[in-house]
């Protein structure tokens, strides 16, 4: 049992999933942060969220920051008898920005924070990776938003369970990272569904071939990030549900700019070296709704005993 007033917060940074060709397998950190701190007491549970989605989210057990503290915290051996947990969100929801998966790598890591003031061993990267991605059902956003930065991540369904991985990659400093984000949401669950149960072995070569490009593109040669984030085996079977970012995608792509669906959808993330968008791509996303945000690589999740402010 753990006693009540242990303190501890977590930052988590959103994600894009998939940049093209790397569906459920390749992510990418972005430098928009939430926050949770939360606190163990005597019973209860209070749950109080401001910024992005604090008009959707439930206040009570079924909040995924709550489940996922709840979570971290048994895997350490320990049930809590209260918790006190406060959310302070950036990152906009059901957006294809990863922010369920900032929910629960952020919930797990604020428990890190909690179960570090105990005897026992806070979980390691990897366990949050699998943690994570469990919640997920894959690991591309949630292996990211652990680690960071660029990553590649897989799944073993060799055992009794699924076990999910990710390594980082060393992003190429000339990349620079533009997000259009729209008024209009979109949630995963709703896209995947239009997504074929089987694809030919034309369209599984031209991704595979175009999935081991982006790694060298993100890496090494950012030159060759055009070609590196085509894709056929998701991006136009969602297009119909998203018009306006299958239009801003088809845009940027025309004015040379590599940019892929985040995610599932529906905000456009754009990866280049130039400074800044072309002019008629930022009129574009102005006259129809785009919020145009630049980022950058986003940082490992960071927890700790106390409260830790992002920046």
């Amino acid at each position: 049992m753990l006693p009540a007033g242990l303190v501890a917060s977590a930052v988590v940074s959103a994600s894009s999933a998939n940049l093209g060709p790397g569906f459920d397998s390749i992510g990418l950190a972005l430098s928009l942060y939430d926050e949770i701190v939360v606190e163990t007491t005597d019973a209860g549970l209070l749950v109080e969220v401001e910024g992005e989605g604090a008009d959707q989210v439930p206040r009570d057990a079924e909040h995924l920051v709550v489940r996922a503290i709840e979570c971290g915290l048994r895997a350490a051996g320990f049930t809590p008898p209260g918790l006190e947990v406060r959310c302070r969100n950036a990152i906009p929801h059901s957006r294809g920005l990863g922010s369920s998966a900032a929910a629960v790598v952020g919930g797990l890591a604020a428990a890190n924070g909690i179960v570090a003031q105990t005897d026992s061993t806070p979980l390691s990267e990897a366990q949050l990776v699998q943690l994570s991605s469990e919640f997920e059902g894959h690991p591309d956003n949630a292996a990211a938003a652990v680690l960071g930065g660029a990553v590649v991540s897989w799944t073993d369904r060799t055992g009794d369970r699924p076990a999910y991985f990710g390594v980082p990659l060393r992003l190429h400093p000339d990349i620079r990272l533009f997000c259009a984000v729209p008024e209009e949401r979109s949630l995963t669950a709703e896209t995947r569904v239009l997504l074929p149960a089987h694809v030919s072995h034309e369209d599984a070569r031209f991704n595979v071939s175009r999935a081991a490009l982006l790694v060298v593109a993100l890496t090494q040669r950012p030159d060759l990030l055009m070609a590196a984030t085509e894709d056929v085996l998701h991006q136009p079977q969602r297009a119909p549900a998203m018009p306006a970012s299958a239009e801003y995608l088809r845009l940027l792509r025309r004015l040379k700019v590599s940019a892929t669906l985040s995610g599932a959808g529906p905000s456009v993330v754009a990866l280049t070296t130039e400074p800044a968008l072309p002019r008629e791509a930022a009129e574009y996303g102005a006259a129809n709704g785009f919020t145009i945000i630049e980022v950058t690589s986003g940082e490992a999740v960071r927890w700790s005993p106390g409260v830790t402010v992002a920046g």
